[in-house]
């Protein structure tokens, strides 16, 4: 099996198993935000119709399984993503 293949299933599985223990705390920059007492301006119609907020998936009630796909979603976009950088870097 190629190593990329077994990287890419071990963040897909590292994904669906960790997310499940995220913290249910406020990140750092929402931290600030709350603090400050900005952190109402951040919720914009744009934002309260986002794909996957906090994390979940809106459409899939069980809370488990939306964090689960919504870690292996993330997981691939940032994997692709870092791919195509690659990719442009390695072109130039």
């Amino acid at each position: 099996m190629n190593r990329w293949a077994v990287i890419l299933f071990l963040a897909i599985i590292i994904a669906a198993l960790l997310s499940q223990y995220a913290s249910p705390l406020p990140d750092g920059l929402e931290r600030v935000a709350e603090d400050l007492g900005f952190l109402e301006k951040g919720e914009s119609p744009v934002l309260k119709f986002s794909p996957m907020p906090d994390y979940t998936i809106t459409t899939i009630n069980n809370e488990k399984i939306s964090t689960a796909i919504a870690g292996i979603t993330g997981t691939l976009i940032t994997l692709a993503f870092a791919w195509g950088c690659i990719k442009l870097i390695a072109k130039g």
